[in-house]
């Protein structure tokens, strides 16, 4: 008798984690719109005025507010100008200053390499692992390291001397960090795996400020107008100030039932909006000034992809990104309502950049690199390399991140 009653407890509670695994995946999944949510319009920013050889990239997405748009015109056919390959995985995409490029190796090596031959200029060795961009200003480059050492799950940040590699300064963290470091205001923003969000006087390594997340940070923080924005690991956005760290807002995912997905996905702020993917599936628009939900589109699969955003011809204000579910998505930036789709056939981990009127992204799951018409979805080109964050450029050319080589490519015409 006492076995049955075992047995019977067992498949009512088997039973009970049907229903309610299904009533979370009811609740979880879906699409939210608020069709009357505030939006601000905005223009395309143009490409500065420059010498060629005084260009830079400077950080992860370009600007401050991470829209991942350039405006060049640049198309394909391209041929190789140079390729350096190697052995490590790039999994971020480097960053530019005059005529040196800076890229940081999962294994955690920063190599400084001359733009115009690839020759390598020299490399450092920072750390044991690490997956972020660096950042780059005057005569410094910053890093954050997601280990020190082999088994080691405390981070570092670093500054170096751009022309030799030597260390400014360095300084160990507590915990992991993965975030791209932010330089703004003669500052650097970051985040860490304790949910830790620091800002660091740039020149000398000393803390500013600090905030706490209710879970881990791994996107680069956002500016815009004097205030950053940021998702963490416990599902919530956040907008707090550059300058002394104060909390603006908070907002969770709107309609998940025993809690959020993770936020990994940099946001990109336009049209008094903040956007950003989460691994619940959905891609959310929240508004900048209030924390307010605008939309939530729901993907197929995990969204870990970061934003890219511009006023496309012929569709107006346009987000793209990619998911794991393998597609490829244009959405509106006003609705959240799908302009196209493309199906790449893989798992989109990486995030796009937009390079005058074409969109470029990695599939993690064919090792491919693609760059799409902004407004049809056309494909216009397509590399057999890639895995995360395709390409920057400096409006003469496109520099293509493989998954362990690095490609000058240039127009053809």
């Amino acid at each position: 008798m006492k076995l049955r009653w075992i047995a019977l407890a067992a498949v009512v509670v088997i039973a009970a984690l049907a229903v309610g695994g299904y009533v979370y995946a009811q609740n979880r999944t879906g699409s939210i719109y608020h069709p009357h949510a505030p939006f601000v319009p905005q223009a395309n920013p143009k490409l500065p005025a420059h010498k060629r050889e005084r260009f830079a990239w400077p950080l992860y997405g370009y600007t401050p507010n991470h829209t991942r748009y350039f405006p060049a015109d640049l198309a394909p056919p391209y041929k190789t100008v140079w390729q350096r390959d190697g052995t490590a995985l790039r999994e971020f995409p480097p960053v530019l200053s005059e005529n040196r490029i800076f890229q940081l190796t999962d294994d955690a090596t920063l190599s400084a390499i001359d733009k115009y031959t690839g020759k390598l200029l020299w490399s450092q060795r920072l750390g044991a692992l690490s997956a972020a961009a660096p950042a780059v200003g005057g005569n410094t480059v910053y890093v954050t390291i997601l280990s020190r050492a082999t088994g080691d799950e405390a981070g570092r940040v670093v500054a170096l001397n751009v022309a030799n590699g030597h260390i400014r300064w360095s300084r160990d963290l507590p915990s992991r960090s993965e975030s791209s470091p932010l330089l703004a205001d003669d500052r650097i923003f970051f985040g860490s795996e304790d949910g830790t969000v620091y800002a660091l006087d740039a020149s000398d390594g000393h803390t500013v400020w600090t905030y706490h997340a209710e879970g881990a940070v791994k996107a680069s923080p956002t500016l815009q107008d004097g205030v950053l924005y940021f998702g963490d690991y416990s599902g919530h956005v956040q907008a707090i100030s550059e300058q002394t760290g104060r909390r603006f807002w908070r907002s969770g995912s709107e309609g998940a039932l025993f809690g959020s997905g993770t936020f990994y996905s940099t946001a990109a702020v336009m049209y008094g909006r903040v956007f950003l993917g989460n691994t619940d599936g959905r891609f959310y628009a929240y508004d900048a000034r209030t924390g307010s939900l605008d939309w939530a589109y729901q993907t197929g699969a995990y969204v870990y992809a970061s934003p890219a955003v511009t006023n496309a011809p012929g569709l107006g204000p346009t987000l793209y990104f990619g998911s794991y579910d393998g597609k490829f998505y244009a959405l509106n930036a006003r609705s959240g309502h799908v302009d196209w789709t493309y199906e790449a056939g893989g798992k989109i981990s990486g995030s796009a950049t937009i390079v005058g009127d074409i969109v470029y992204f990695s599939d993690l799951g064919t090792h491919s690199s693609y760059g799409l018409n902004i407004t049809t979805g056309r494909v216009v080109y397509r590399a057999d390399t890639g895995a995360f964050d395709p390409v920057i450029s400096d409006g003469k050319r496109i520099f293509l991140t493989g998954e362990t080589g690095l490609y000058d490519l240039a127009p053809t015409h």
